[in-house]
């Protein structure tokens, strides 16, 4: 049972996507996994995130992706991705997700231009116009756009975005945020600030190494919102050394090595993303084994 007050609050997963050995997208096992996230402590999925290699996707694969997302786990439970170019495309894939019946989505800043101020309030003006909640993602790393403080609050006085999912790993800026937007809702981005950003009052956990370990990142994130830290603080400790990987250019292969170790289905990544080093392997391979010996799931 879904008893989130709005459906962009809790764990949502941004999902793996499994692919087959000839790089097609596996469909069946992406809802299989979907399936198993929620089932396993999870409120809901993202798909076509970074975290989903939504940038190598055909129009029609990630139309594929929404549609078996909501079609599994249903449409409050799925927060669509729709980053793009510019305002044009992602507003094509809000109506998209509009039309699946998605809960939210979630949107970057145009994500090859460097678009100042005046750029990105219209930018989210025309996604906003759909009428589905918008949950702004702010990553300056890849966009070189940094959407901050004082501009998310312009965002969410004009009513373009509901939420924040916030990578910088400046956890300052949560306060910040409280300060000049205190209606906005603040989502942990970054696996490893998880604690930080939860005691700073977030609403939710756009995730990544949940796709391998579901129950244990539950059972943190739970701990870590309600204020118990005796119960978060040994299992960030123990579970810190792979969600240090969330912040990592290796991300998408670091969480997918860790899904085959943990006995889901990661699989390979579609170019330009090369597998890990044999060094970085060996790093990712020691800590989900770690991990899983300690008993984390």
């Amino acid at each position: 049972m879904d008893n989130r007050s709005k459906p962009w609050h809790g764990i949502m997963v941004a999902t793996a996507l499994p692919l087959r050995d000839d790089l097609s997208v596996d469909y069946g096992r992406y809802a299989e996994h979907c399936a198993w996230l929620v089932e396993h402590g999870c409120d809901g999925v993202v798909p076509n995130g970074s975290l989903g290699e939504y940038q190598t996707l055909t129009h029609d694969e990630r139309a594929k992706v929404i549609e078996t997302a909501v079609e599994t786990v249903g449409g409050a439970r799925v927060m669509a991705g729709v980053g793009a170019y510019g305002a044009a495309e992602s507003r094509r894939w809000a109506e998209q997700a509009a039309d699946a019946g998605c809960g939210s989505v979630l949107l970057l800043p145009p994500n090859t231009y460097r678009a100042d101020e005046r750029a990105v309030m219209e930018h989210y003006a025309q996604v906003a116009e759909v009428g589905i909640p918008v949950v702004a993602y702010n990553n300056p790393y890849d966009t070189k756009v940094d959407l901050t403080p004082a501009l998310l609050a312009r965002l969410h006085e004009a009513g373009f975005i509901v939420a924040i999912k916030e990578f910088t790993g400046d956890v300052r800026r949560a306060y910040e945020i409280a300060e000049l937007a205190p209606e906005l809702d603040l989502l942990i981005g970054s696996d490893d600030v998880l604690l930080e950003l939860a005691l700073a009052g977030a609403k939710g956990w756009i995730a990544g190494y949940p796709n391998a370990l579901p129950e244990s990142s539950a059972a943190l994130y739970r701990a870590a919102v309600a204020g118990d830290l005796e119960t978060a603080l040994p299992l960030y400790r123990s579970l810190h050394p792979l969600l240090r990987w969330d912040s990592k250019t290796e991300f998408v292969q670091a969480i997918k090595l860790s899904m085959d170790l943990a006995g889901r289905h990661g699989g390979r990544c579609r170019p330009p993303r090369q597998p890990l080093t044999d060094e970085q392997a060996a790093i990712v391979r020691a800590a989900t084994e770690k991990a899983l010996a300690e008993g984390l799931r």
